[in-house]
Formats: structure tokens, sequence, C-alpha cells
């Protein structure tokens, strides 16, 4: 449901609805998850359904677990795996990856892998121009946009049918940027870990994990271009992105119960450069900043002066820690009662810097040269990470510390009833607080003089805002003078100014999320090859607070919520898991129906505030089936596939605004999708070859419940074959993915007005060899 922008991805990202765990730590973080790179694997394992009870918030939908290869004592070994790959119409790629496994002694494991892999682009950076005169602020309302959607009236352009003629527009050309392959990306990390065995009952394992993703370009393509491939971009855009991860787990013996105590400490950094020239078109603020004043405010004559070219960047840098610690019970599995019990603890810390550049704002006269104060007043008492006046040219910053603090007590009991009938019982309780401190800041009141002060008349003072002291500082206009600092006393006598300042001073000083939610489960298993179940789950994320909280809409019917709820869904299921044919063939599946309440989601409405914000925007529903089989046919052939039926649809919307309808889909639920695949494998000379030809397809579906940022990404079928030979020290394989080359759209993106489409890599080629010793 949350509309994609990596410019707040951070401080004001909903938390996804999908929980992500390496082996027992979870890793789930907010607007873009840590990307693991997937070395030395046990295994993944995917939950599917709620799994809050045991897993917590996020885990809506699911909770995906990278279970990692754990250190072995029964020898010495190690494997070496590397591949090449060509790609239709982009750069070659390689990767590399070293595992090493060491038996120190019967008490002492280690084991480490290092790897390297560099993806090739092949996304084109195509030659163009632009310029404000294609901003939002001189569009009309009523204009059809690409995704058919009209401009409503509340959002036309302030200065929509005004006469431009004597209006110089400068353009932004990007012909100096021009190039093939954009959008290449190498991840190097490695990860080591050590197993203890402390006693016959006691046992511990630790790992340490370091990883950075070196990224360039874009992965988006605009297809009104004409080629699939292709985007106009007007900067260098790059990504680096670094973790370092600790995690501990301690496993033992207490009495008759199995406890497991597992902690865990992850460090990222994140610098990035993103080309936010798209911004233009939805932006009806952005020629405030790259145009004379005789454009921005043309009093009783017509527009003149100059605009300046728009091409801009913003620009975000980010550090975070995340601290989890978990202790848990469990009785023996082999007792008709057994229970999982225990508490959990987190705290996720993050810091984020991010400057809105725009370099036509340096010609503007009325700057004088110069964009920038120092944000450093004595109201400014809360969070601060870079004092002083910010770069040249930038016109806007968001500097946010983001807090969440969870604490979570769980349980499973599960009681065999007979020989065919068991029930499990589950519930968690949570309290989640999740805190904002610091400033979205404008540098538009030094249009008074190149000494302006800072005083956030323009942006959002979110220290301030969200506070426990009842008081609010009102900032009237770019003079420090007219500052008045207001408190609850002042609101109850009646001498607060009129206007949205009364709502300040009620303003929450943190978002709480607390509650508990349930799981019951029956099992009936009326033979060893079948076994059937009925569900009830719930999930939940958690709410959030909104920095710029209380702007209201043109319209007056709408304020932007302080704090929203946490949404909730509640899944019924039916499910069964089959054996047939002698166990030659199994069938697993479920019938599912999910009520969804108060789903969150993001918000741009520039006719409101320039800033990013959330809300609970609606109730929808879910109704689906879900289906899996393998089939061994022979002892040298396997069949396997997958499909999954969806009916989703919006059946309340929340907001008093046109942004969601009732009735509307959910995004990125098509109707159908499939896949399918069989392997074919015999003896060779002693060796296994092995040839596997497979098929995956997805339906149609919207890319977003907003209305204005909504479209429809279409439905596609990718065919892949691989073919290879395997022996007990070595394997090698050819594969050819996306055999037709399909131009698969994955995702789309329609924030900034433009089509923005996510397609599935072109057809790629390539070798993997593994060799073990």
């Amino acid at each position: 449901s949350t509309t994609p922008n990596l410019a707040v991805a951070g401080v004001a990202g909903l938390a996804p609805n999908v929980a992500f765990y390496l082996d027992e730590q979870p890793l789930t973080q907010p607007g873009r998850n840590l990307d693991v790179y997937a070395a030395d694997l046990n295994r993944v394992e995917v939950l599917a359904g709620p799994q809050g009870t045991l897993f917590g918030s996020s885990s809506q939908a699911g909770t995906v677990r990278l279970i990692t290869s754990k250190p072995d004592f029964s020898r010495d070994y190690g494997k070496i795996k590397a591949g090449i790959a060509s790609t239709s119409g982009g750069e070659m790629s390689n990767n590399f990856e070293l595992v090493g496994n060491l038996a120190v002694n019967e008490r002492l494991a280690l084991r480490a892998v290092v790897y390297r892999d560099h993806k090739g682009g092949y996304i084109d950076n195509v030659a163009g121009t632009l310029n404000a005169r294609e901003s939002a602020r001189f569009r009309p309302a009523g204009t059809v946009r690409s995704n058919g959607v009209p401009v409503i009236p509340d959002r036309g352009g302030f200065q929509a049918g005004d006469d431009l003629s004597g209006v110089n527009f400068v353009d932004a050309d990007n012909s100096e940027l021009v190039e093939d392959d954009i959008n290449d990306s190498t991840y190097t990390g490695g990860r080591v870990s050590a197993q203890i065995q402390i006693s016959e009952d006691w046992g511990a394992l630790l790992s340490y994990a370091q990883q950075n993703i070196d990224s360039e370009g874009t992965f988006f393509a605009d297809p009104s271009l004409g080629d699939d491939y292709a985007i106009q971009r007007y900067n260098d855009e790059s990504l680096d992105d670094d973790f370092q991860n600790v995690a501990w787990t301690l496993e033992g013996r207490v009495g008759s119960l199995d406890m497991i105590y597992t902690g865990a400490f992850t460090k990222r950094e994140q610098e990035q450069v993103v080309d936010y020239t798209d911004y233009l078109f939805t932006g009806a603020y952005y020629p405030y900043y790259i145009c004379d004043g005789s454009v921005s405010y043309p009093g009783a004559a017509a527009p003149s002066g100059t605009c300046y070219a728009p091409d801009a960047t913003y620009e975000p840098v980010a550090e975070s820690t995340v601290t989890t610690h978990e202790l848990r019970f469990s009785t023996d599995p082999e007792k008709s009662i057994r229970a999982t019990f225990g508490v959990f603890y987190s705290e996720f810390d993050l810091e984020e810097l991010v400057d809105f550049v725009y370099p036509g704002s340096l010609s503007v006269e009325a700057f004088n040269g110069e964009i920038g104060f120092a944000p450093n007043l004595p109201f400014d008492t809360g969070f601060i990470s870079r004092p002083g006046v910010p770069p040249t040219g930038v016109v806007f910053w968001n500097d946010v510390k983001r807090t969440d603090e969870q604490l979570g007590f769980f349980g499973e009991v599960t009681f065999d009833i007979g020989e065919q009938f068991s029930l499990t019982l589950g519930a968690r309780q949570y309290d989640i607080t999740f805190d904002l401190e610091g400033s979205a800041n404008s540098s538009f009141c030094n249009l008074s003089g190149p000494n302006g002060a800072d005083i956030n008349a323009f942006g959002a003072d979110i220290s301030d805002k969200f506070n426990a002291d009842g008081q609010v500082t009102f900032r009237g206009s770019c003079d420090p003078a007219t500052h008045i600092t207001y408190t609850t006393e002042d609101l109850t006598n009646g001498t607060v100014l009129p206007g949205t300042i009364a709502t300040d001073l009620t303003a929450p000083d943190t978002a709480d999320s607390t509650g508990s939610i349930f799981k019951v489960t029956g099992d009936w298993k009326p033979s060893d090859d079948i076994l059937v179940y009925l569900t009830f789950s719930e999930g939940f994320r958690s709410g959030l607070l909104n920095r710029p909280a209380g702007i209201v809409n043109r319209a007056g019917n709408y304020s932007v919520p302080y704090e929203f709820d946490s949404d909730e869904v509640t899944n019924y299921e039916l499910g069964w898991k089959t054996d047939w044919l002698d166990g030659s063939l199994r069938i697993n599946g479920s019938l599912f129906f999910v009520e969804i309440a108060n789903m969150q989601t993001t918000l741009q409405d520039p006719s409101i505030t320039n800033l990013f914000f959330s809300d609970n925007t609606a109730d929808a529903e879910v109704l689906g089936i879900e289906a899996d089989f393998m089939w061994a046919a022979s002892e040298n052939l396997l069949f396997s596939g997958g499909i999954s039926l969806l009916d989703t649809e919006v059946t309340d919307v929340l907001l008093p605004t046109n942004e969601v309808a009732e009735g509307s889909p959910l995004a990125f639920a098509p109707e159908h999708q499939l896949t399918l695949s069989a392997r074919y494998q015999w003896d060779v000379q002693g060796m296994v070859a092995h040839v596997m030809p497979r098929i995956s397809m997805s339906d149609d579906s919207q890319s977003d419940i907003v209305l204005i940022n909504r479209d429809e990404v279409d439905g596609w079928v990718m065919f892949g074959l691989s073919a290879g030979l395997t022996t007990t020290t070595w394997s090698a394989e050819l594969y050819v993915d996306n055999l037709t080359d399909e131009r698969a759209e994955l995702a789309r993106n329609f924030v900034n007005d433009r089509q923005r489409v996510y397609y599935a890599r072109p057809r790629s080629a390539g070798l993997r060899f593994s060799y073990n010793f």
C-alpha cells in the first residue's frame, strides 16, 4: 500500500509488512530493508501468513529467514564458487565466493565465507532537456497525466494559465552524462562464526558479518522513451551502503526446559546521491528556488525574468544502529503438551541528514549567491547533526533522529488431543515507542538577505513540535522578533493566536503502540500422509509520528495527523499438507481470507505540504488460494510448481480526500501467478548430468492504492533453462535466465507524475562453477 520514496525512506518510512531475519535476529528496517547477500546459506525459510505471535511487528504477511551454515565439528573442508554472465544489451557480471570450515577440536569449530558479486548494468542514460515550464506550478487542474488520472482542483498549479511569454526558461541538459549501462552494483563482504561446545548441555555461537554495496545509476526506466531500458537523468547517482553485524546465541537446558538467549548489534551507514529532477513535475514550490521573484510573485504584471535549469539532487547520509535481545524457553517437543515462550527487546536508532540541492538557485539574484543559515537558535534544543551553515545550493534539508523501542512477551502452547488432533494457542503482548527529533527545514527565508537567521518558518522544527513540556515557538515570519513561545496555559486562557498553532500544544511526545495479538490453530491428521489445519492469526505494524503534523489541506477538510495508529491484519486460513502415490507426489496449499484494518499508507501531496507524510487510509480484504506441488515422476524426473489466486479490495476509505477509492485492488497483488519447472537428471560416466527448464508468469497489477500515484504493472511470462554436470568434487552449470528477453515489469512508480518501470534483468546467459576441497 505504500508509496515508495527513498528521500524519507528511513526517518519517515513505514516498517515493511514482511519480517526479515538472519538466523535468530530480526533485521527488518523501515523504508529500505537491509540487503543481506545470500552467501553460504543452509536454507531459506518462508513462513507465509501473519506470524505476529512469535515474530512480532512487521510479520503481517509472513516472515523470511536466512539460515546460515553453521561451523561443523566433523572435519576441515572448504568450497569455492565462481560465476560469469553476459546480459543482453548490458555489461558482463561476475561473482566469487570462498567458504572454509575448521574443526579445531571437539569443543571449537570455525567457519568463514568471503564474497564479491559484480552485477553489470543494463539501463541507458539517454540525451534529454527540460525546463521549469513543466513544473506543477503552471499545470492546470484537469490535465490528464500518463497514468490516465486527471489533476484534481486541489492540485491545480498556483500560476496555471499565466502568460509565461516574458519568462526565459533555461534548459537542464544531460548531454554530458549520456552513458550506456549506468546501473551496475557490487556486493563485497564476509562472515566468520565460531561454535563453542561449553558442556554436554550448553553451547554458544558467535558471528561477525560485514558487507558493502557500491551501486551506481538508477534501476528504473522510462517507457515513454521507446527503449525499454532507457532513462533521462540529469545528475550522477550513487549508493554506498555498509553494515557490520555482531550476533551471539547461548543455548542450553535449565531443568526440563530448553533455553536460547540470542542477541545482536548491527550498525549501518548509507551515503547516497539521487537525481531529484523529477520532483519538478509535482513540486508546485520548485520555481520559488530557481526562478526570479518576478516569476514566483508577478503581482499585477505578467511573470517576467528567468527560471534557471531545474536539475536537482537529494543526498541522504544515514547511520543506524539496531540492538536486539531475545530469551526463549521450550518444553520437550515429544510431549503431548508442549510450549514455547519468552521475551523480546529491541532498540533502533537512525540519524539521517538529507540535503536537497538545487544548483539553479545559485543564479537567482534574490538569494545573493548564498542559500543557507545556521540552525542553532536557542529554541532549537533538539537533535542537530550539522551545526552551522548548510553547503552552498542546499535549499531544504532533513536533519532527523528516529528511535524505535520495542518490548514484547510471547508464547505458544500445543495440546495433542488423541492420535489425530492437536490445538495450538499463541499470544503476544507488545509495547512499542517511536520518537522523532530534529528538523525538516528550508532556506527560503534567506530571501531577506544573506545573513538571514534560521526560524523554521517554512519547515518543521520536529523537536519543538513533539515535546513533553507543553510549549511551542510560533514562527510567523522571517523576522526572529516575531517569535513567541506559547504554553498549554496560554491555550486555556485564550491568548494563543488563531490557526493551527493551537494543535501543536497538544501534540504527543512519542507515538506508542501497545496491544495484544493472538493465534489459534487446529490440526487434524487422519493418516500419516494427510494433515489439514484451520488457523486464526493476527499481525500488526506500529504507528508513527508525522513531521508536518497539523497542516490543513486547501479544502479545509483534512489535517495531517500528529500520530497515526498501528495497522492490523486478521487471517482466517484453511490449509492442507498431503503426500500421495507412495510419497512421490506432494501437494500443499491453503485457502485464506484476510481483513486489513487501518492500513498505513505514505502520501505526497504538495497542495498540503512539501513533506511526505503517512496516515491510516483504508480498510481492505484479501481472498486467496495458494498451492504448490512436487512430483517425482520417476527416479530421474522431478516436476514442481506453485500457483496463487488473489482477489483484493479496498472496502472502506478512511480519508476525507480523494486519495484512495473504495473497490480498488491492493498494490502489487496480481490476480494470478504461476511457476512450473521440471528437472531431469541421468548418469554420465560417473557424473550426474541434469537439465532444468522453468516458466513463471504474473497477471497485471496496480503499483499503488493512492490513485494519483497509481500505474498499471503489466503482466508477463518468463522462461529459463539450465543444464550441468555434478561430481562429488565439483559441479558446473550453464544457464539462461529470461530466455525470450521478456520486458517483465516487476514494479512501477508514479510518485512524481512520470512513469518509472523496474524491469527484470534482460536475457542473461552464464556459467556457474563450484569446487569442494
